[in-house]
Formats: structure tokens, C-alpha cells, sequence
């Protein structure tokens, strides 16, 4: 109780020592003492600390005389707000060079760069990554592509042009050099989200078996996009059919729906890494599987509902986080490969994805390849003609030269995991040989296919 009364007559004598200056320069140290007080008081003991504050401001008040006292009074106590809570100005600059808080390097039309976009620039990081092995990894991708988006050709700032919307703020934005997708309000509540814009949206246009694939960025500044949201159904075109389910939450660690599901190994307590991860859904009947990069996290045998369509979104109520997407796929589910090959003589893949322009296999495309690696191995009589199929964007030459070059490379892939090369040959086939026309993105993504042909 002295201790309280000591405090208040310590404001009073400040008070009266500032009689000659402004009401609103007193009512700013009165603010500044029991706020420094308050804080420090719930730390240590109550009555050093109120002595200490009593001369340190008395002697703070009596240096700060003179005609530049608005401005060094200012600059001192931003300068003692920054050492004692690190919530000054310093620590705001501090914090958002180490959190690498990117803001947009684009300029708007007076030149100034504006404050409420997305560096292009990945920012760099420090954190250990996840180990990737994908020696292991077992998703294969439908065969039969329903929908694909990589917003190749989508225009910064508008909404994605081949989407529908629940509601929220989402816009095109240039990120790395590529075009994605950013949540820039959104609230997963409601839920504020995008859904493919198809024809049929309306109805139910997932069959019982098929895949869902995307990229998403997780940033090193876990603030800026904690967990991305898929539900299995559209909220708003499918009201007279849906069958309400919970959502997929995919975290940069972790892959669950409602709290059944894995945490990506030896990352459970590790924090995010600035870059892209791959996330793929499986779904068979009733059946379910989630992968985060290589590793399955996700396994539930019994599904109590029927998936009819497809919503994507991030928590970002407040629109300071950044949470973005790319190169979305959903694909109907086949019969497994083997078995196509066993009635046709071949099976295709559209599992099998390349760099744009390149023979660079993507990483994602493990799973199909350990499946055929499997098979082979399974069955030592199997011998393959690997063809390689194109769109027909680019030089018809290009095109050929690519095919060529991609089908030597998932050679060189599986000879690798240990099957000799005297069972394979390769060819490419360029974009002659089309498997349906070239004037929707999925029909050119079902055309940039590989080909397994019984030799």
C-alpha cells in the first residue's frame, strides 16, 4: 500500500515540475511513467523500481529543457520504448528485416513502390529444410485431367480468370517470377474461397475415385500464412447437394482433417522455411490420403461423405499475410496401371511432369515412376518403349527435340533406381499424335503425357 501511495505522489511531483509546459506534453510523460511503471512492477520489486523511475524521469524532465524539447523528448522515449520492450521503432525495422516482411518492389504510376503487394523476390532463409526422399513416394496422379490451372497468362492484381469465389479479397499477384495466387483477406470461416469455374460446377463433378494437386508457399515468418484450407465440396453452387464436411488444413509441417493426420517427420517442432511445397490428396470411394512434398501424413479408411467439388483457401482475416498458390490440378482416378496395360498393351501418364520447356523431371513425379519401377521389377519379363508427347505450344522442331529429350530422361530415371536399360528404348513423338485438342489447358496438359508401350 506505501508502495502505491508512493507511486501516485511520484506522479504528482512530476506534474508539478511540469507546471510551465504544455497539457499536452505533460499528459505524454504522465502516460510514459505509468506505463513503464505498470510493465516493471509485474517483473520486479514495486518499490525499488518506483524510486529508480522517480529520478530517471526527474532527471529525463530536466535535460530535456529548451526550445528543441518536443523533439528530443520524442527521440529519447521512442529510443527507451525500443531498449526496455523492444517495441520501438528500431525493433518495428528490426523485425521486419529478420522476418523478411516482403513488401512489393512494384511501382505504381508516380513512381512510389507500393506498400500492399507481394515482393516478387522469395525471400532467403535460414531454417533446415525438410530432408526429401522421394525413393518412397506413392501417389499417382489420375489419369483423366478434370481441371488444371498454372495462371500462365493471368493478368497482376485480377482475380484468377478461370475461378468463381465464395467471397474475401483474391487477386493475381507476380511472385518469383511466376504468376500465383494470393489470399489477401480472406476469412476461412465463412468460408471466403475459390473454386474452379466450370461448366458443370453445379453439379457433382468429382467421380469416386480422383486427385487433387497444388503448390503452396510457406513463408519463415509464421505470421504471414499458417495453414491453407481444401474442402471437398462448393459452397456456392452445389447448396441442393453438398454433403458439409470439414476442411483439409494443410500447415507447412503437417497435413490433417479434423485433427486425424501425421506431422512431417523430424519437423514437428522445427519453424517454417521460406519456399513452395507440394500438396496432393488422394481419394478412393471412401478412402483418403494427404502427402505433404514426399511423405504421406494423411490416411483415413472410412470417409463419411460424398466429395462433390473442390474450395481452396488461407486465414487472413486481417490482410497482413501472404499466403499463396500455383499450378492446381484435380484428376479423375483410373484403374491402376498395370492393369491398363494388361487389356490396352500400354498404359499413359499425365503423372509424369517436366519444367516448363525442359526435360527436368519435377519432383512430384516420383510416385508414378516408383510405381512403374515397381512393376517392372515385379514382373522381369516387362519391356518398355518410352514416348514422349507434347502440346502443341511452340515450333513443331521444338516440340519434337523436347519429346525426345523427355522421354530419354524418365529412362535415365529408372535406370537409376536399378532397372537396365536393355528394357527400355526411348522416342519422342513431339505434338503429332494428340490425344485431345490443344485449346483448354487441360487438354493441353492431357496431351504433355508419356507413354508406356509394350516392346
Amino acid at each position: 500500500m506505501n508502495s502505491l501511495t508512493n507511486y501516485y505522489k511520484a506522479i504528482n511531483r512530476l506534474l508539478n515540475y511540469q507546471k510551465k509546459r504544455t497539457m499536452n506534453k505533460r499528459n505524454i510523460l504522465v502516460l510514459c511513467v505509468v506505463i513503464l511503471s505498470t510493465t516493471i512492477m509485474s517483473q520486479i520489486n514495486l518499490g525499488k523500481v518506483i524510486d529508480r523511475s522517480i529520478k530517471k524521469a526527474e532527471r529525463s524532465v530536466e535535460n530535456r529543457v529548451g526550445k528543441q524539447i518536443d523533439k528530443t523528448v520524442d527521440k529519447t522515449l521512442d529510443s527507451a520504448e525500443d531498449s526496455i520492450f523492444g517495441t520501438g521503432k528500431t525493433a518495428k525495422k528490426s523485425t521486419e528485416k529478420s522476418t523478411g516482411n516482403p513488401k512489393s518492389t512494384t511501382k505504381n504510376q508516380s513512381g512510389e513502390k507500393a506498400a500492399n503487394e507481394v515482393d516478387n523476390t522469395p525471400v532467403s532463409n535460414d531454417q533446415p529444410k525438410p530432408e526429401l526422399s522421394w525413393s518412397r513416394f506413392d501417389f499417382v496422379p489420375g489419369t483423366e485431367i478434370i481441371f488444371e490451372d498454372d495462371f500462365t497468362g493471368e493478368k497482376n492484381g485480377e482475380f484468377p480468370s478461370r475461378w468463381d469465389m465464395t467471397k474475401g479479397n483474391i487477386e493475381m499477384i507476380n511472385f518469383g517470377g511466376e504468376n500465383v495466387v494470393l489470399f489477401k483477406k480472406t476469412n476461412t470461416n465463412g468460408p471466403d474461397a475459390i473454386l474452379p469455374y466450370l461448366k458443370n460446377r453445379a453439379q457433382d463433378y468429382l467421380p469416386d475415385e480422383f486427385t487433387f494437386e497444388m503448390d503452396v508457399y510457406f513463408h519463415k515468418d509464421y505470421n504471414l500464412n499458417r495453414e491453407y484450407f481444401i474442402w471437398l465440396y462448393d459452397a456456392k453452387n452445389q447448396m441442393k447437394i453438398i454433403s458439409p464436411s470439414k476442411p483439409i488444413r494443410v500447415e507447412y509441417n503437417r497435413v490433417h482433417y479434423n485433427f486425424i493426420g501425421d506431422f512431417y517427420p523430424n519437423q514437428n517442432k522445427l519453424k517454417p522455411t521460406d519456399g513452395w511445397r507440394h500438396v496432393a490428396i488422394s481419394f478412393n470411394k471412401r478412402a483418403m490420403k494427404g502427402y505433404l512434398d514426399d511423405t504421406r501424413l494423411l490416411n483415413i479408411p472410412n470417409c463419411e461423405f460424398n466429395p462433390t467439388g473442390i474450395m481452396i483457401s488461407a486465414h487472413n482475416v486481417s490482410g497482413v499475410g501472404q499466403p499463396l498458390i500455383k499450378n492446381v490440378r484435380i484428376a479423375k482416378g483410373a484403374v491402376p496401371l498395370y492393369d491398363k496395360f494388361l487389356v490396352n498393351g500400354k498404359f499413359v501418364t499425365t503423372g509424369i511432369k517436366f519444367d516448363v520447356n525442359k526435360a527436368t523431371i519435377k519432383s512430384e513425379s516420383m510416385g508414378t515412376i516408383n510405381y512403374v519401377v515397381q512393376m517392372m521389377t515385379d514382373h522381369p519379363e516387362l519391356k518398355f518403349s518410352v514416348q514422349g508427347h507434347t502440346d502443341s505450344d511452340g515450333e513443331v522442331a521444338a516440340n519434337q527435340k523436347l519429346s525426345e529429350a523427355r522421354a530419354k530422361a524418365v529412362v535415365d530415371a529408372m535406370v537409376k533406381l536399378g532397372i537396365s536399360s536393355s528394357r527400355f528404348t526411348s522416342t519422342g513423338l513431339g505434338e503429332s499424335k494428340p490425344m485431345t485438342g490443344n485449346d483448354t489447358p487441360e487438354g493441353k496438359a492431357q496431351n504433355r503425357r508419356v507413354e508406356f508401350v509394350k516392346q
